[in-house]
């Protein structure tokens, strides 16, 4: 049975409680073992992240020790998979950059707050995350984020709709989803996710299960490739 690890805290507003619940019950109904955890003790032990298949964190803001970090950094290049939402993955440890070199983005901005209009557009990619799915509004925060040029873009919105100095730029297409690997695991993320009624919402609650399926699914193939060759920690993408 595939095992997944939900480790939620952090900020209060993002509902990290009812947001992982929701994230278990997609999960369960797949199959996985869950285990749901509301302390970053869970990332203490390194030797058991790297029997999970998925590591899913929702914790807004809040510190983190760079033990902890580097632990979680190792399971994902053994080939553990990284999923996450929101400020849950894309805003949490705001003081460790190799966090955020891990998960491929950081929060910078949201103009116009929660409850503002904005459509959300498919890329043109081959990913199955998306396949299939059409364009879609929403009203929420829209996420501005600082971005890894190494993503590979599964949706984005445009900047701007709301005022603010941004607007002097020119318009911009801001990531809402992508994917990354480290190491041999596989990183999927979606700004998407304020509070647990925008998960809910069903090309929101498809994105993320396909994404966290996907993530998951990496530890697989990371296992065969290591049971080929010897893996010494370099990053390889061709998983």
């Amino acid at each position: 049975m595939n095992k997944a690890l939900i480790v939620w805290g952090g900020w209060l507003g993002h509902q990290p409680e009812e947001v992982s619940a929701i994230f278990r019950g997609i999960l369960e109904d797949e199959g996985y073992e869950v285990e749901v955890s509301d302390t970053l003790a869970a990332f203490d032990d390194a030797e058991k992240l790297k029997t999970l298949d998925l590591i899913i964190p929702v914790w807004t803001m809040g510190e983190i020790s760079q033990e902890r970090v580097n632990n979680v950094s190792e399971a994902v290049q053994y080939g553990v998979g990284l999923a996450g939402c929101h400020g849950g993955m894309c805003d949490a440890f705001r003081s460790n950059v190799d966090w955020q070199f891990m998960t491929g983005g950081n929060w910078v901005a949201h103009p116009g707050n929660d409850g503002t209009p904005h459509r959300i557009n498919m890329a043109n990619t081959s990913s199955p995350i998306v396949e299939g799915i059409e364009d879609f509004d929403v009203s929420t925060e829209q996420y501005y984020l600082h971005v890894d040029p190494a993503v590979e873009v599964l949706a984005t919105t445009r900047f701007p709709v709301a005022d603010g100095p941004h607007v002097y730029n020119k318009s911009v297409d801001m990531p809402v989803a992508w994917t990354k690997r480290w190491g041999l695991g596989r990183v999927f993320y979606c700004s998407l996710g304020h509070q647990a009624n925008v998960i809910e919402l069903p090309p929101v609650k498809e994105i993320m299960r396909r994404g966290m399926l996907w993530a998951a699914e990496g530890k697989a193939k990371a296992a065969g490739k290591q049971a080929g060759s010897q893996y010494t920690g370099m990053m390889d993408s061709q998983v």
